[in-house]
């Protein structure tokens, strides 16, 4: 019996504490979404597996969060959070699922991002924030951004802090189209009912695929 509870006890001991959820520092993990400035675009569906192997389905969905003036083609990854919510009761991210229609071009794009160990680092510590000297926020939020033509680039942040660029990856068209094909091929907006901003921008602008292209992508 002693050798029993001796070796349960050296095994709860050996379980980094990083990975179990009860030794997180918060409650939950923020993930959110955004485009390049009049890139309209919208989430079908992000899924989550954590380190524990759990999946967690839809754990963001929606419009992105999008600024209506600006460069589009200065953009390289998100600057704030973005539109999202917190994905309560999961630990640190192994993998992110993400499916996405870009309603500019139109075209639907699926890719499966591979969190990598520095990335669950951050999320562990604090970074000071921009706008209030002195205060330190856990760098608790996932920020993608989805770009036309399939790109998806990913930060960490607190806050009130800088964002942590942490990968840059191209996605693949999803041949089922949007909603899986259960739509007929229909995009959550057409053309004619994006914003009157995104409208006259594409009447006078090119979309500019290649300003955000991920290193190494030919």
């Amino acid at each position: 019996m002693w050798l029993l509870m001796a070796w349960l006890l050296v095994g709860c001991a050996s379980t980094p504490a990083r990975l179990r959820h009860d030794a997180l520092p918060y409650d939950a993990w923020y993930l959110g979404f955004s485009a390049p400035p009049y890139m309209e675009a919208w989430v079908e569906t992000a899924d989550v597996e954590d380190v524990r192997g759990r999946v967690f389905h839809r754990a963001g969905s929606g419009t992105v969060s999008i600024a209506h003036a600006g460069n589009p083609a200065d953009w390289q990854g998100p600057r704030t959070t973005g539109a999202g919510k917190k994905v309560t009761g999961a630990d640190l991210p192994r993998r992110i699922h993400v499916r996405w229609q870009s309603l500019v071009e139109p075209q639907t794009y699926t890719v499966t991002l591979e969190i990598p160990a520095r990335a669950r680092e951050l999320m562990l510590t604090r970074a000071e924030s921009r706008a209030v000297p002195g205060k330190w926020d856990y760098q608790d939020a996932i920020a993608i951004g989805l770009a036309p033509g399939g790109v998806a680039r990913l930060v960490v942040r607190s806050p009130g802090g800088l964002p942590v660029q942490i990968l840059c990856q191209q996605a693949e068209v999803e041949p089922k189209g949007p909603s899986q094909g259960l739509t007929g091929g229909r995009y959550a907006y057409s053309l004619e009912k994006l914003e009157p901003e995104t409208q006259q921008y594409l009447k006078t602008h090119p979309i500019p695929y290649d300003a955000w292209k991920c290193p190494g992508t030919p």
